[in-house]
């Protein structure tokens, strides 16, 4: 049973998203945009766990980076950081329509793959945590819309603490159209997601840490690491097509990039490490990875 210590913290943090959720809405875009740069800034001169961390995994990035260019990306990182957050808190109040065309014109490889679902087969698009996934899921939404096709995409959740911080990022995913499933009763993820795609459907993972234990050992970013193998055991087990994909953000908008399927079998989940590895080594600033991710 949770401590008193523990339970003050989950009542002062579930408060702290629900004002922000609260208020990033309701400020002007520049207002908000520099409280939460100054929150990245700050962040960054504290240099608590999550910026170490976050230097860490961008040094094996950018592994011939000079301790200043070091400093500057991860000063960046922390920046993109913030503008998920800021975003997050805001999205409910934001257009779709305006989203999806202010991100088509940086949208690279989405219609390609969606064009399985044509043909009935599923889609799994696995893709590590960077720039805005809520939004790239939002924008596949209105894309499967706009190609005549069925509107819906299943994802997976990890609990959080407290609960009802939990509970508003469980509606928030689903007031954007997301069927979501949560990591915690994996019988019903597993039916949701296999039953999606083998109705020709979409589904979207967070696939660059392995939270379970049980990843497939890959060499990803130069190091030895665990990454999950569900989005490539879904891909075998239902015939569906699996992509990397990588979201990423542009000054003004916002854009994703989708890799080439990657083979079913059991190098499938190397492969997905090589292609995060590449698509990080482009745009390292939007990957937001403040956890471990390998062993080396």
């Amino acid at each position: 049973m949770p401590d008193l210590r523990t339970r003050t913290t989950d009542v002062l943090s579930a408060a702290g998203y629900a004002a922000g959720w609260r208020v990033a809405g309701r400020l002007p875009a520049g207002v908000a945009g520099r409280v939460f740069d100054a929150g990245a800034a700050l962040a960054v001169r504290r240099d608590g766990p999550g910026v170490r961390r976050l230097r860490h995994n961008l040094r094996r990035a950018r592994p011939d980076a000079t301790p200043a260019e070091l400093d500057a990306l991860v000063a960046a990182g922390m920046r993109s950081y913030a503008r998920y957050w800021r975003e997050a808190f805001a999205l409910p109040g934001l257009d779709p329509a305006a989203v999806h065309a202010a991100m088509h014109p940086h949208a690279h490889g989405v219609a390609g793959a969606l064009a399985a679902t044509r043909s009935g087969r599923g889609v799994v698009f696995a893709l590590p945590h960077a720039g805005n996934w809520d939004l790239a899921g939002l924008y596949l939404l209105r894309e499967l819309d706009r190609l005549g096709l069925e509107p819906a995409l299943t994802t997976v959740v990890q609990r959080l603490r407290p609960e009802p911080l939990f509970r508003r990022f469980l509606a928030y995913r689903r007031a954007l159209g997301f069927e979501v499933v949560t990591a915690d009763d994996p019988r019903a993820a597993h039916r949701a997601l296999t039953g999606r795609l083998r109705r020709g459907g979409v589904v979207c993972l967070v696939a660059d840490r392995d939270l379970t234990g049980t990843g497939t050992g890959v060499t990803f970013l130069g190091g030895p690491a665990r990454l999950p193998s569900g989005p490539a055991r879904l891909a075998r087990l239902t015939g569906a097509a699996l992509h990397p994909a990588y979201p990423y953000f542009t000054d003004d908008a916002w854009g994703v990039e989708v890799g080439a399927p990657v083979p079913r079998g059991p190098g499938a989940v190397q492969h997905l490490a090589d292609a995060f590895g590449d698509m990080i080594a482009r745009r390292p600033w939007d990957w937001h990875m403040l956890q471990p991710v390998g062993t080396g």
